[in-house]
């Protein structure tokens, strides 16, 4: 997908939601634990009760793999069914991959090619060589870590070096690498502070941002410092719309609470 047909739906839904499938077998409805595939069918579940609210789905990959092969075929199941039903969605594979040469373009092979997925976030601590063999898929966007919203980013996002935070630094360099145009970055929403500052770097950049909901970000500010001419801006939450119900309606809950966040995007996006 590109970058301006995800910016038409945006605009026809008038939402810049992204829904994080981050699914724990612990925190599911009982009852789907008997399925075949608990965890595709509530996916589905959730995907049919909330898609004409959103714009993107985000598997994380680490709630797949922990459950081994049935879990990389649950996230198999759930990307085909996104692509084949709903082929409008952004997708987006959280895997935080990040090596050099080969291997990185072997991580993107298995996101881009094998599992269709429309981007993947990467980590780039590695530097250059460890992100533009993602870049160098056509039509596919990297989504690199930039300002995360966990505690230990402080360790070492927002220090100085040579005068300059970090991770200022790490946006600068990374416009200077071959096909950029194919990034996008994640900041987190619990440093809505910072948002002023990272336009001024990357004005038009697409920014996933995490910590809207359980981790308390706010949407309000976010959007204040943070939209952009083109929108710009992919919310995600997760547990505060998967997991609004452990009982039978939890789809619909969760449609609930999808739509209300859709409802503040649409009032945003209206003003």
């Amino acid at each position: 997908m590109t970058t301006q047909e995800l910016i038409a739906q945006i605009k026809k839904k008038k939402s810049f939601l992204c829904i994080g499938l981050d699914v724990d077998l612990n925190k599911i409805p009982p009852y789907l634990l008997k399925e075949e595939d608990p965890i595709f069918e509530f996916n589905k579940a959730i995907i049919d009760a909330t898609h004409h609210l959103c714009v993107a789905y985000k598997p994380n990959t680490a709630f797949y793999e922990a459950y081994g092969l049935k879990g990389w075929q649950s996230l198999e199941k759930t990307i085909n069914y996104l692509n084949e039903n709903h082929p409008e969605i952004y997708t987006i594979a959280d895997a935080k991959r990040g090596d050099i040469g080969n291997t990185s373009t072997m991580y993107a092979k298995a996101f881009f090619e094998d599992l269709a997925f429309d981007s993947v976030t990467v980590a780039p601590y590695m530097g250059k060589d460890s992100v533009e063999p993602f870049l160098a898929f056509e039509n596919k966007h990297t989504i690199m870590l930039a300002l995360t919203s966990n505690e230990g980013a402080f360790d070492f996002q927002t220090k100085e070096v040579d005068g300059k935070e970090l991770y200022k630094q790490v946006l600068e360099t990374s416009k200077g690498w071959k096909n950029a145009e194919n990034l996008m970055y994640v900041v987190g929403a619990t440093k809505a502070e910072y948002f002023k500052e990272i336009r001024k770097i990357v004005p038009t950049s697409f920014l996933l941002v995490p910590g809207v909901g359980a981790q308390g970000g706010n949407l309000q500010n976010v959007c204040k410092y943070g939209l952009a001419d083109n929108i710009g801006l992919l919310i995600n939450s997760s547990r505060g719309i998967i997991y609004a119900s452990k009982d039978e309606n939890f789809a619909s809950s969760a449609a609930e609470k999808a739509k209300e966040l859709q409802t503040q995007m649409a009032e945003i996006l209206n003003q």
